[in-house]
């Protein structure tokens, strides 16, 4: 009888993201993350806005210039998307807290909803700045 000890056995390696078949739960998820990180960027241009404003007419003119540029607006216009994707992925969140829409079907469907808001809530939003004047 020995006791030598037993040979390491190979840890299993968990499959990556090719391997997995997607399912609107993960998206959801990932986009939560995502979203999270673009309201970051977003307090940041908030920030610098609010330095614009701070530093006189001259910067804020050039700050304003630069978010109403077309590329500014497509920068606004996602930060909308996150803000309203995170809005509403949370309060889908704080149902499944309370122990409701947790089966596949009630989380799929709930999925599909956030993702129809928030498109359907932004553009909403846009439209409406549109016709107010906001945009010039």
């Amino acid at each position: 009888m020995t006791d030598a000890p037993a040979p390491p056995r190979e840890r299993p390696i968990s499959p990556h993201l090719q391997v997995w078949r997607w399912h609107i739960t993960m998206l959801t998820s990932i986009l939560h993350r995502a979203s999270g990180v673009a309201l970051y960027v977003g307090a940041l241009i908030l920030a610098g806005w609010a330095v614009a404003l701070a530093s006189g007419p001259d910067a804020y003119n050039f700050y304003q210039g630069l978010l109403g540029s077309i590329f500014g607006k497509l920068v606004l216009f996602g930060l909308t998307l996150a803000v309203a994707y995170h809005l509403a992925n949370g309060i889908r969140h704080l149902v499944w807290d309370t122990g409701r829409g947790l089966d596949i079907k009630s989380a799929d469907a709930s999925g599909i909803a956030v993702i129809v808001f928030t498109v359907v809530a932004s553009v909403a939003l846009w439209l409406f700045a549109w016709i107010a004047g906001v945009f010039y």
